[in-house]
């Protein structure tokens, strides 16, 4: 197969993937319906009233601002939520910040495995046209389609969400998290009956982890008095005693969510249920801007409790409810399923014949997708490459310092005060948002100054940390990727790596016919991995040697920094790969039914034989750490980076 390279003739993509960061995108506040909402007069329902601790507030129905994204260089996707710019003037100030973004070649990503035509063809903004169903650890494909909780004798009446008025909540609710001086709260049973009273026993120990009750007689009234069970260390830890012994202590089920990354989605679900995020577990992230179903598990709450949030969250739904004894671990998954629809395409019948067999048969290049590199002036790889060589003070300039393109206004401030006063508190106060990356860095100067970088960006959560020299990895293995099969081509060659379990071998000579090229890996680079017996091992020396760095020693000074590496597959060949080409007039409506709307019984889209438009609908499955704008690259033959997509017609950014 011959091989091809950037100079073919693309077409253009406005994509995102299962692991991406969304571009050009402005706030939305996360919308929740109209039974969380308190109207005058009226009660709150039950769970939905959400909670007011120190987790992320809790979200509110709003108009939507506008704002735009930093990627690389604010790295917590959970405080703030986006959606593509709808407005002229947005989409030229995310163009403008995009001319000094990164293209596929500055990360390595060069080549094409297929000999077929590109042709043109648009994901677009809308998340709805990208979505993800997780391969559970079984091998099957998780679909939302069973909304009803197990019966479960143990599970109080469904009285114990509205028993409580909207008052009584907001007070248990600042007991709960030690918000005021009171030590208990006590609230008067008007009709007393032993049921009623048993149902606001119910209602505060299952609503409030935590707080324990007891019947009062005062003054010939009676009373339930709500008080704390075990200090400030009961809201992460539910009571023991109130959970059946006979059920599996984690609830399983599964999470439909829609323009929410996995972590967002676990901050608002604790928010509602009063609970700490870290109760939670699951086996993957998945992207923010798509629609994905994915496995959840949480400690010691009842499905009855979490299928009450489907009355009070929009662009949530859980369901698939089972009780069992463990919770998920990360990792465990064995990939995503992803069925995408590219828009308005281009390319005639044979051409998307010739790619979709092609991605079917051969596959596409492992690269590690844009979406691992920040979309900034300032690259992630080149913050990692600084850390490894231990040069901090670029480390804190190349985060700090000002950069070309559009940013936030608070950002531009932020950085311009760095740079005219290097004073971290002063440039600290320019931020709205401490948590951004830039406003953990400035907080550590502030501690320890200026003479002990390491330990002020220490301040920054470890995931993130690592983030930046993972990406630096992944940087020079798409470089020697791209040069191993410039120089070998889709066949493997004596000195190519395979994996016999978890350990690396070379391939001699006489077994080369026994492999192909979907056995042969490449190394990330580290203190643990061994590299090719041919010339691509002299150009990993190189390019690390290039950068300062010493390929035999990639112990770290400190620990959490030295790469022990790892080894990933070069080729991938995508499994349940099928596709149609549908003709459509409106670039608005949904092209495929997504869980909730066949739950709702919604019939799937009718198409005609013409249209004025043409899109090409895929699905395949791709094991985890995989990008799937890598597959879709592949079949396109285009540049997938949000610098080239800015050279679409506006009007397909609306």
């Amino acid at each position: 197969m011959d091989m091809t390279d950037t100079s073919l003739k693309r077409g253009y993509l406005v994509v995102e993937d299962n692991d991406c960061v969304g571009p050009a995108e402005k706030v939305k506040k996360q919308k929740v319906s109209e039974c969380c909402l308190p109207k005058e007069g009226d009660g709150l329902d039950g769970d939905c009233l959400p909670g007011s601790g120190t987790e992320p507030q809790p979200p509110e129905v709003t108009s939507a601002g506008k704002g735009q994204r930093d990627p690389g260089a604010q790295l917590e996707e959970e405080e703030e939520e986006d959606g593509f710019s709808e407005e002229e003037e947005e989409a030229e100030s995310f163009a403008e910040m995009m001319k000094h973004g990164l293209t596929e070649v500055d990360v390595g990503i060069t080549k094409f495995v297929s000999s077929h035509q590109g042709f043109s063809g648009i994901l677009k903004e809308r998340y709805s046209d990208f979505v993800v169903h997780e391969i559970g650890k079984d091998g099957r494909i998780s679909h939302l389609d069973d909304l009803s909780v197990p019966v479960d004798e143990e599970d109080p009446s469904e009285d114990v969400f509205t028993v409580l008025t909207t008052e009584e909540k907001q007070q248990l609710e600042e007991l709960q998290l030690f918000k005021n001086k009171e030590t208990s709260i006590a609230i008067e049973v008007i009709e007393d009956t032993k049921e009623k009273r048993t149902i606001i026993h119910q209602a505060i120990k299952s609503l409030f982890p935590g707080l324990e009750t007891k019947t009062e007689d005062r003054e010939g009234r009676r009373y339930i008095v709500a008080y704390h069970a075990a200090g400030k260390k009961a809201l992460a830890n539910p009571r023991k005693h109130s959970w059946p012994k006979s059920r599996g202590s984690y609830c399983h089920f599964l999470l439909y969510k829609e323009n929410k990354d996995t972590m967002d989605a676990i901050n608002v679900l604790s928010k509602y249920l009063r609970v700490k995020p870290n109760i939670f577990s699951y086996m993957g992230t998945k992207d923010k801007r798509a629609i994905t179903v994915q496995e959840i598990a949480v400690l010691k709450i009842s499905a009855q409790r979490l299928a009450h949030l489907n009355k009070c969250l929009m662009n949530f739904k859980l369901g698939n409810f089972s009780y069992q004894k463990n919770p998920l671990k990360l990792g465990e998954l064995q990939g995503n399923h992803f069925t995408v629809v590219l828009r308005n395409i281009t390319g005639t019948d044979d051409q998307v014949q010739q790619a979709m067999n092609s991605l079917k048969d051969i596959g596409f290049i492992n690269y590690y997708g844009m979406q691992r590199f920040g979309t900034t002036a300032v690259p992630t790889y080149q913050v990692g490459r600084a850390i490894l060589q231990n040069s901090w003070t670029e480390v804190m300039d190349l985060i700090l310092k000002p950069r070309s393109g559009a940013e936030k206004g608070y950002l531009v401030k932020c950085r311009e005060e760095w740079a005219k006063t290097k004073d971290p508190a002063a440039a600290l106060k320019k931020l709205p948002v401490k948590r951004c990356v830039e406003g953990q860095l400035l907080r550590g100067l502030s501690k320890y100054g200026m003479k002990n970088i390491v330990s002020a960006f220490g301040i920054i959560p470890r995931n993130n940390r690592l983030m930046y020299i993972h990406s630096y990895q992944s940087y020079v293995w798409n470089n020697m990727v791209s040069k191993r099969i410039e120089d070998y081509g889709l066949k493997p060659v004596a000195g190519d790596l395979v994996l016999k379990g978890a350990t690396a071998t070379y391939i001699e000579e006489e077994d080369v016919n026994n492999y192909s090229i979907h056995d042969v890996v490449m190394p990330l680079p580290g203190f643990d991995v061994i590299y090719p017996k041919h010339k691509i091992s002299e150009a990993y020396r190189e390019m690390l040697t290039a950068d300062n760095l010493d390929i035999d020693n990639m112990r770290h000074k400190i620990r959490d920094y030295s790469l022990s590496g790892a080894y990933r597959k070069i080729i991938i060949r995508p499994q349940n790969v099928s596709w149609e080409v549908v003709a459509y007039d409106d670039p608005k409506i949904p092209l495929f039914n997504t869980d909730v709307d066949n739950l709702e019984g919604k019939p799937p889209p009718v198409f005609a034989s013409e249209g004025k438009y043409r899109a090409l609908k895929m699905d395949f499955s791709l094991p985890p750490s995989t990008y799937a704008t890598m597959a879709i690259r592949e079949v396109l033959k285009m540049d997938t980076s949000i610098k080239n997509q800015t050279q679409l017609n506006t009007t397909w950014l609306r």
